[in-house]
């Protein structure tokens, strides 16, 4: 699925799709701009992927990060692990200014 989602025209598509009307119409799509590496835990690898585009937002640099995650039951802890990615990509982006 990760292989799909590192193209830029396939990544639009997805996310044309399932991302919702109010998040999309603030999202120039296509400014999107695949950035590198992976935020996901190494025991969760076998069952998670995950990509990090750039894009413009009204004009602004922001960033959509898309999380694939395979999942049999609930887990309590997605909101905190979702938290702590989000954090990652943005400790990663306040370190490279």
């Amino acid at each position: 699925f990760k292989q799909f989602l590192m193209h830029a025209e396939t990544a639009r598509d997805f996310l044309e799709i399932h991302l919702p009307v109010e998040l999309r119409e603030l999202c120039d799509l296509n400014t999107l701009h695949l950035e590198s590496g992976s935020f996901i835990e190494e025991s969760l690898k076998g069952h998670s992927t995950d990509v990090l585009y750039s894009v413009q937002m009204q004009g602004n640099p922001g960033y959509l990060h898309v999380v694939i995650e395979h999942q049999s039951k609930p887990d309590k802890k997605m909101a905190f692990r979702m938290m702590r990615y989000s954090i990652a990509a943005m400790h990663r982006h306040l370190e490279a200014d």
